[in-house]
């Protein structure tokens, strides 16, 4: 059976049904067991298509309207209208759009995928936010595209889905110096680790950019794809296994 994870801030939103799925629940075998959904993985794009194709039906959507874009750590914002192909996927690294019941997905495997919904406006939105987009401004270049189509960010509920936690997030002196060179505040989302390596915030990081956004509700399930294998993919866990390549799992939002 397919596993999804709902937030509760989000599911109050009127009219919005969303999901943080897992990597249970689908076709796939091996490394990519088993609801893999990522099309830049090596594994057969038929067990791909049948998992993205479990996954909408699991919010009850016909597969062709579950959108996805080709993801490159961005902060460019897709807006989805009516008349997109099914089988357009453009290069961008979040969505909007206030058509319903098309569903806005985005895959991850250790990037924090966030949701966004102003239910009261019809719109929603759905960004990738690795450490490269979220320094880029995803998170701000997403809140203004929904504002262009009515939102507001005080109306505006944004989750933060499985991630990296701080505690598996370690980095070098480089990445450090890009965090400062944006602003000392930043230093705050580091904590020293071993030598001259460094323990990063991602989820601190983003919530941080929600709120410089204007976007106060904000929840995050708390989750960290690399310490739980049954339950995440992980790009990070899979290079120190020395694995050949890894899943994406993916998180999906739809207004009715």
């Amino acid at each position: 059976m397919v596993d999804k994870i709902e937030c509760e801030m989000m599911t109050a939103q009127s009219g919005v049904r969303h999901g943080f799925f897992t990597r249970r629940g689908g076709t796939s075998e091996g490394l990519y067991t088993s609801l893999n959904c990522g099309q830049g993985s090596a594994d057969q794009s038929s067990n791909v298509l049948e998992n993205k194709n479990i996954v909408a039906k699991a919010l009850d959507l016909r597969i062709e309207d579950l959108r996805t874009v080709h993801q490159f750590h961005s902060a460019d914002v897709y807006t989805v209208t009516a008349n997109d192909p099914p089988s357009h996927r453009p290069k961008a690294d979040a969505m909007v759009t206030q058509v319903p019941n098309v569903g806005l997905g985005i895959l991850t495997a250790d990037c924090a995928p966030v949701l966004f919904a102003d239910a009261d406006a019809g719109v929603i939105a759905a960004a990738h936010a690795g450490w490269k987009g979220a320094l880029r401004g995803v998170l701000h270049q997403t809140v203004a595209k929904m504002a262009q189509l009515g939102a507001h960010p005080d109306r505006i509920s944004a989750t933060v889905g499985p991630t990296l936690s701080q505690e598996n997030y370690e980095v070098g002196p480089e990445f450090h110096q890009q965090f400062l060179e944006q602003g000392l505040q930043n230093a705050r989302f580091f904590i020293q680790g071993k030598e001259d390596r460094y323990q990063f915030d991602l989820p601190g990081f983003i919530a941080e950019s929600l709120q410089k956004a204007g976007v106060m509700n904000i929840s995050d399930l708390g989750l960290c794809t690399y310490g739980s294998e049954s339950d995440f993919f992980s790009y990070r866990r899979s290079v120190h296994k020395n694995e050949s390549d890894y899943g994406r799992q993916i998180s999906v939002i739809v207004m009715e």
